[in-house]
């Protein structure tokens, strides 16, 4: 099978398209099955023609981003999948608005990264969950509000801890808890201030893979009751073909997109998936496009 690269659509659900394991082409942002849909377009998070070079004055730079475009649906799992040092996580930093393009523009419906991040919209987890370690579970998912000095949502905490399946953990210290626990809790402190958009930089990278296993539907769980849209690094093709409902395959440095690949898979029947067909067919598409 000939693979464009581009943007292609994964057919496996009863959007109509391609049929079960088959590849074609289509337009980035349409047939998210799964993720969420109402509003489309009004809040999607969109990278347009984004470069980013490190550096400069006396020296050269060093060009990190190149002419990155893509488009994750508002409620939809977009996972950037590169060789290490390609500029992923660069992006990421780019999309929280802790730096500033150097040509192009990032936008999340009509406002910008800096705007989310002034307006707690955004949150950021990473590999390490740097938890306090004075602090218990609970006291760590409310630190963004301590940070912020507002008024912590006690209400909204006990339903995140719920959700993340750590209620009966809320007065533990990190030290007593598991690492893919650990990990709930950073999942749960980046989600604290309910943000429209959550970042999240190889999570479950450093976990054994039953447990990441785990992990992952455990945020596809917690990102279909919440709503949120994600943006999510990672080296792995299987999980982001397990996870995303639109993949982005990057270049080696400076990152360019090499392909856009949407699963549109339901998230409600990914657990199943793995062993499928359709499942290897996407890990496929991928593997196919890092080599090429």
């Amino acid at each position: 099978m000939n693979l464009e690269l581009g943007t292609v659509a994964a057919a496996g659900s009863p959007t109509p398209g391609p049929g079960a394991g088959q590849v074609g082409t289509g337009q980035a942002g349409a047939g998210l099955a799964g993720a969420g849909q109402a509003g489309a377009g009004a809040r999607d998070l969109r990278v347009e023609g984004v470069s980013y070079r490190y550096g400069g004055g006396r020296h050269p730079g060093v060009e990190a981003v190149d002419n990155v475009d893509f488009t994750i649906g508002h409620g939809a799992l977009g996972v950037l999948v590169g060789p290490s040092g390609c500029g992923k996580s660069t992006l990421l930093r780019l999309a929280a608005g802790l730096i500033e393009p150097t040509q192009g523009r990032i936008t999340f419906g009509a406002a910008t990264p800096a705007e989310m991040r002034k307006q707690r919209r955004v949150g950021f987890a990473f590999q390490d969950p740097s938890l306090l370690s004075w602090r218990s579970v609970r006291r760590n998912v409310e630190l963004p509000f301590d940070l912020a000095n507002l008024p912590t949502d006690r209400a909204w905490i006990d339903e995140l801890l719920a959700i993340v399946g750590l209620a009966d953990w809320a007065d533990r210290r990190p030290r007593q808890l598991s690492g893919g626990m650990r990990q709930r809790v950073s999942l749960a402190r980046a989600l604290a201030t309910k943000p429209d958009l959550l970042l999240l930089d190889e999570p479950f990278g450093a976990l054994d893979e039953i447990t990441r296993g785990e992990l992952n539907f455990e945020l596809l769980r917690v990102l279909s009751a919440t709503k949120t849209t994600c943006l999510l690094v990672t080296h792995s093709v299987d999980e982001a073909a397990l996870l995303a409902d639109k993949i982005v395959v990057l270049s080696n440095r400076p990152c360019a997109v090499k392909l856009t690949y949407e699963v549109t898979t339901p998230r409600a029947g990914r657990a199943e998936s793995r062993d499928t067909l359709e499942f290897l067919e996407h890990c496929r598409a991928v593997r196919a496009a890092l080599a090429a």
